[in-house]
């Protein structure tokens, strides 16, 4: 009798054991102490959240292919610190990201903006009662949050000349908007950016109109928040022209105009022809010490301007036109569609 109360008493105690066991991920509660090792945990709860996040380019930041060929395949190792970053709250805000070295697939993810050093988890609000139990940390809504990634080609830098930062309008006002602006639901996790063609569109516009000289053609920097284009060097914008006949198959090829893009380092041959926010933007002077402005005029001479002319503006994610394999100097693209997006154009009579 001694001995099976014995078994029943050690019974007992592995069941209790593996009841209260910590590692018991199903039974997980508020007051279960959790690693925090991938973003797929946070998935259960902000389902909504999560599936922005997992379609955004953020989450891409590792596998994006033009990211890929522009770093050759992460080689460039100073491009691992913000495409696979530790957590921000880490490194310390408005200082650059330091690089991870697991799950880097996982590219910017929950991790990276939510994790606090002593492992919890920071939130927009504090919440004991929740499995993740988030603590209020009003530093995700600053810019410099961003900045330790988002100010490597000064788009911070930037920003903090404009009027946008006189007012206290930042980075989640524009790219993290509130979901159907209500505040009580929270902030769109997609977040996005460059590779949103229709903020793209929203940023900046193009005017044509034809003078006694030819046609006079102006790109102006909308929304001022930070130059056009900002963030990655190898980003681009083009004017191009061409005739604009009724019929279509006659129409001719098109001719460049202007590159609006910030040169990598190496190209010192070639001048920052970004469209600034402001006249007194940090990225200094374009054309030889031409003023710097948020609007950018140029000119179609008269005698290539005869007739219906259609002007057109392209934006580009990757430096240089692509035909294949190809790649191409901006002067000698006759389609630029077969490498970039279109933004604007407009057809002058």
């Amino acid at each position: 009798m001694k001995k099976l109360l014995g078994i029943l008493v050690l019974a007992t105690a592995v069941w209790l054991g593996l009841e209260l066991s910590p590692s018991s991920g199903e039974r997980a509660t508020s007051a279960t102490p959790t690693q925090w090792t991938s973003s797929s945990q946070c998935q259960a709860c902000h389902e909504e959240v999560y599936a922005e996040w997992a379609d955004s380019w953020h989450a891409k930041a590792w596998i994006d292919e033009d990211v890929r060929v522009q770093s050759a395949d992460f080689s460039n190792k100073i491009c691992i610190d913000c495409h696979a970053p530790r957590p921000v709250f880490e490194t310390g805000i408005g200082n650059r990201v330091l690089p991870r070295s697991s799950r880097r697939a996982e590219g910017v993810d929950c991790i990276s903006c939510h994790l606090l050093p002593d492992g919890t988890i920071a939130g927009t609000i504090d919440n004991p009662s929740a499995p993740c139990r988030p603590v209020a940390r009003r530093e995700l809504q600053r810019v410099d949050f961003c900045a330790g990634c988002h100010d490597q080609h000064k788009t911070v830098t930037q920003w903090k000349l404009t009027d946008h930062a006189t007012n206290g309008t930042g980075c989640i006002e524009c790219h993290m908007p509130l979901r159907e602006g209500d505040p009580n639901a929270g902030r769109y996790h997609q977040m996005a950016g460059g590779h949103d063609l229709e903020l793209v569109r929203s940023a900046v516009a193009l005017r044509a109109t034809r003078d006694e000289a030819g046609i006079a053609v102006e790109v102006e920097n909308l929304m001022r928040a930070h130059s056009f284009p900002t963030d990655e060097r190898s980003r681009a914008a083009d004017v191009f022209y061409r005739s604009a006949p009724e019929d279509p198959e006659q129409r001719g090829g098109w001719t460049h105009l202007h590159r609006i893009r910030d040169p990598y380092r190496h190209e010192v041959d070639q001048p920052s022809t970004l469209l600034q926010a402001t006249p007194e933007g940090p990225d200094g002077p374009w054309e030889n010490n031409t003023e710097v402005h948020p609007v950018r005029p140029l000119r179609i001479a008269a005698e290539a301007a005869a007739g219906p002319i259609e002007v057109a503006l392209f934006y580009k994610l990757a430096p240089y036109y692509r035909d294949g394999e190809t790649v191409l100097v901006t002067e000698e693209v006759t389609d630029p569609l077969i490498d970039a997006q279109l933004v604007h154009r407009v057809v002058v009579p």
